[in-house]
């Protein structure tokens, strides 16, 4: 059992929850303007982790054909039979149990709005097959966690999370239409929509520096609407540099530094978000 429950968290990345997860955070601090209580703060994870793994195992397990196909995807463990079709739906309804249950926990209003954050997360996995636009699908997918941590914790869903979750929205779509590079021959071949395959890289790498440029300004909207003070002001100066830079490691004829892109520079961008709202509301409510 143990082992098998390595092969599905492999297979979903979990390491990856990473992503969502501390915009997430910097919404719950904001929210609250301090720290959430311990049982809302451990439910808010509990929704979260369950969301992402009941998400990413129904991904697996719609694109199990496609991952079958793609060199780059056929050593996951649905394709090469480490896990059976059984055993990913077990894991994919257990966790979304527990995104429902946690919802519960919260309060009613999540609860009630916890089917439509499962339509959303399993929804993104077909977009691919109808259009260009699955990049914008996904951002929405991570996009909510703010927006619903904001919910789980007041009943409420005022102006800045939305300016967050749409900042969200546009950094996912950025940094998922890079890693669809990779996979421009494989998409043409079995009739897959990105913006790469359809667009080209040139022109699909403009369109994710305009959307990260956008992720930018709403991110500094955000601060200025929360309100947020100079903590979050300065963490916003090395997550400029990051999406800078994440752009210059990715040329339309070189992609050996994607991983290094897509990988290190997102999962440092929220991390950094997230320490500066904690220096503005989480330190000073601990010495209040």
């Amino acid at each position: 059992m143990f082992r098998r429950l390595g092969i599905i968290l492999e297979m979903i990345k979990f390491e990856h929850t990473l992503f969502a997860l501390p915009f997430a955070l910097t919404a719950a601090l904001t929210a609250v303007r301090g720290l959430p209580t311990w049982p809302q703060l451990g439910w808010l994870l509990v929704a979260m982790v369950g969301a992402r793994s009941s998400a990413m195992t129904f991904n697996r397990l719609a694109d199990m054909e496609i991952d079958r196909q793609n060199p780059r995807t056929a050593g996951r463990a649905l394709p090469a039979g480490l896990l059976t079709r059984g055993q990913a739906w077990f894991f994919t309804l257990l966790t979304a149990g527990l995104l429902v249950l946690a919802a519960a926990m919260l309060n009613r209003l999540a609860l009630y709005l916890s089917p439509v954050a499962l339509a959303v997360v399993w929804g993104y996995s077909y977009t691919k097959r109808f259009t260009r636009w699955s990049h914008l699908v996904l951002g929405l997918a991570l996009g909510i966690a703010p927006s619903a941590a904001w919910i789980a914790l007041t009943g409420k869903l005022p102006w800045p999370p939305m300016i967050l979750t749409a900042a969200v929205i546009c950094w996912t779509a950025g940094f998922d239409i890079i890693y669809a590079c990779q996979d421009v021959e494989i998409d043409h071949r079995l009739g897959l929509h990105s913006l790469p395959s359809r667009l080209g890289l040139p022109r699909a790498l403009s369109i994710s520096s305009g959307l990260h440029a956008l992720a930018y300004t709403l991110l500094v909207a955000f601060g200025v609407l929360a309100p947020l003070g100079w903590g979050y002001a300065a963490a916003l100066v090395p997550v400029a540099i990051l999406l800078v830079a994440q752009h210059r490691m990715v040329k339309p004829d070189d992609l050996s530094r994607l991983n290094a892109a897509f990988f290190t520079a997102n999962g440092l961008i929220s991390l950094v978000l997230l320490l500066g709202a904690g220096i503005d509301i989480a330190i000073p409510h601990l010495f209040h």
